[in-house]
């Protein structure tokens, strides 16, 4: 099961070609950019992740919600045509969420974004005899949904521990927060470790984690980037004491999304989880390792889209997670997953099957130069 965050994500085209705008020329008042065609596609973590596990052969059932208005009626139609639109309800609170994603070329994307009816999702949204069928409940975005994390995140609190109660593995991926909303001024410190000893995977970018839990590192971080990626910024011994602080709070399996430079795979003992779900992973394989899953090549000029290419990460860990595979496997399918999403014109018209995907790693191809 996927649930969490579900929306629209609409992106206006810039020419081909186009030379670099600065960000400052881009927001000037009163300038007119042109643009080229119009993107309008699914977004969010029940839609990215949820439908890429399933054209990865997973079983899925997705649970989230949406308003009763003409955006609500395009996602749900969206998700009939995958078969998967009976777990999402209609909401009369809020209208459906939608993205503005301005992706101008040498520009890191800038969303205008409004949550909808994310804001006032809750455990009772959630279908319990469903999640008792499943073997893993993924949960994503929570920094963006209010309620999840009001209180220091006692709706998640109370959400995941039924969860895990049943038996069910609980995965969770996260945001990042508008600073000034009322996620980016939530204590994370402290919601994190009332939520994580109830999490068993836990998938977050870089960027997320260190706004969450050292945020005066993320600033002087973001600051010394002056632009740039900052993912280019961090060191490897912050990886490192960031992980060790997240497992300590009892997660068993930790990939840190790290953007074009892969991602970063530290892990506890697994036999325990083995135990208490009904995953089946390689204990020797697994238990007690630190390992980099390095990004695969790029062809620059195939790229059409990276918008979901880490939930599509994410959707190739789970997916080979549920198959038992070795976590060096895992890893590949993450990168491979995340590579290809940017290849299509939405998150999910990029991917392979998973067979073709097998067969890469099995036999990789050789790249053609960019």
């Amino acid at each position: 099961m996927v649930a969490g965050y579900l929306g629209v994500d609409i992106t206006p085209g810039f020419p081909a070609g186009r030379s670099v705008v600065p960000a400052a020329e881009l927001f000037r008042p009163g300038r007119l950019i042109e643009t080229a065609g119009l993107g309008i596609s699914l977004g969010g973590v029940v839609a990215n992740t949820g439908l890429a596990m399933k054209r990865f052969g997973q079983r899925v059932a997705l649970m989230g919600s949406v308003g009763c208005d003409s955006l609500g009626d395009m996602v749900l139609s969206n998700l009939a045509a995958h078969g998967v639109a009976s777990g999402v309800r209609r909401n009369r609170r809020a209208g459906t969420a939608y993205g503005i994603v301005i992706s101008p070329p040498g520009m890191d994307r800038i969303f205008f974004e409004d949550p909808g009816c994310n804001a006032v999702f809750t455990t009772r949204d959630i279908d319990f005899p469903t999640v008792a069928r499943s073997r893993l409940f993924h949960f994503g975005y929570p920094p963006l949904m209010e309620k999840m994390v009001a209180s220091n995140g006692s709706e998640m609190v109370r959400l995941f521990r039924r969860v895990r109660r049943i038996g069910v593995a609980v995965s969770l991926d996260m945001a990042l927060p508008d600073s000034s909303g009322s996620g980016g001024n939530a204590d994370w410190q402290t919601i994190l470790a009332r939520v994580l000893p109830w999490v068993d995977i836990f998938v977050p970018s870089i960027e997320e984690i260190l706004f969450m839990l050292e945020p005066d590192e993320y600033n002087r971080l973001l600051a010394a980037a002056a632009g740039n990626d900052m993912v280019d910024m961090v060191p490897q011994d912050l990886f490192d004491h960031l992980a060790s602080r997240i497992l300590s709070l009892g997660v068993r399996v930790l990939m840190i999304k790290s953007g074009h430079r892969g991602a970063y795979i530290r892990t506890g003992d697994i036999s325990g989880l083995n135990a208490s779900t009904s995953l089946r992973l390689p204990v020797d394989n697994w238990s007690g390792r630190s390992l980099w899953a390095d990004p695969c090549p790029v062809v620059a000029r195939r790229i059409k889209n990276a918008c979901g290419a880490g939930d599509c990460a994410v959707a190739g860990f789970l997916s080979a997670v549920l198959g038992g595979a070795g976590i060096e496997k895992a890893a590949r399918y993450a990168m491979l997953a995340g590579r290809d999403n940017l290849y299509g014109s939405n998150a999910i018209s990029g991917l392979r099957g998973w067979e073709t995907m097998t067969r890469s790693i099995r036999h990789p191809a050789r790249i053609p130069k960019k």
